[in-house]
């Protein structure tokens, strides 16, 4: 079950404020459209978690004011908060959601043994430092900048073209031996690609960088279809206060 807090204000106090003030339990904070805070909210629904989206608008720079800089100190999305517990980056809170509720929703989003573990941290360590680099730089390229009315930069566009093309080449092999990039079994590595790999494909023309590729692109037809990630495009598409 998923909660979304709207845009009502109690008298005298921020949303912000009063979203502090609500009852304990998972609270996520920020915008779904951000490639961080999807990853996130992907995670809680492969494992079942209930949660809070609370709306974050960056346009106003709510995600720089004190409020917000007491969850996240260098002002980004998400912030995190289970319990009194606060967290930011979005892989950390993922590995820590995987944890603390390992025995919700797919208990093997996050290995069930040392090996798959280590597997899984590989691959997750290759998708932080290769995969989204280039892919992040694309997706605001191509992505963000027209819709922020921003010059692209074709040389920017062109580096992380070629950067990228030779990731998913490793991919693709990778994806020869083994159904996902971990092992045989959906994984955490698998969801922490599709925020990125989501705006290539489906708002920009550079989709087939990934569907053009055999093995690439099969992996990509399976991930995107699973029904956590879906309702994060859902998500997306109503975002709260809209």
């Amino acid at each position: 079950m998923v909660e979304i807090r709207g845009e009502l204000r109690e008298k005298g106090k921020s949303k912000l404020q009063t979203s502090l003030m609500a009852a304990t339990g998972v609270k996520v904070y920020g915008p779904p459209l951000s490639t961080a805070v999807s990853r996130v909210l992907g995670c809680l629904l492969e494992k079942d978690v209930q949660f809070q989206l609370i709306p974050i608008n960056l346009a106003k720079g709510e995600h720089k004011k004190p409020d917000f800089l007491k969850l996240q100190p260098f002002g980004q999305v998400p912030a995190f908060e289970d319990e009194g517990l606060s967290l930011f980056e979005s892989r950390a809170i993922c590995r820590y959601i995987c944890e603390k509720y390992a025995n919700g929703g797919n208990k093997g989003l996050y290995g069930t043994d040392f090996l798959s573990k280590a597997s899984i941290e590989q691959w997750l360590e290759a998708e932080g430092q290769n995969f989204n680099p280039p892919s992040s730089a694309l997706v605001f390229q191509l992505a963000f900048a027209p819709r922020m009315k921003l010059k692209q930069d074709e040389g920017v566009i062109k580096q992380n073209e070629e950067k990228l093309a030779k990731v998913l080449d490793v991919y693709e092999k990778r994806l020869g031996e083994s159904r996902y990039l971990a092992g045989d079994e959906f994984s955490l590595v698998d969801l922490s690609h599709l925020p990125n790999a989501h705006y290539l494909v489906s708002a920009t023309n550079r989709g087939e960088m990934f569907t053009a590729r055999t093995n690439v692109g099969r992996w990509w037809g399976e991930i995107s279809s699973r029904d956590s990630w879906k309702k994060v495009v859902e998500m997306q598409k109503s975002p709260p206060g809209a």
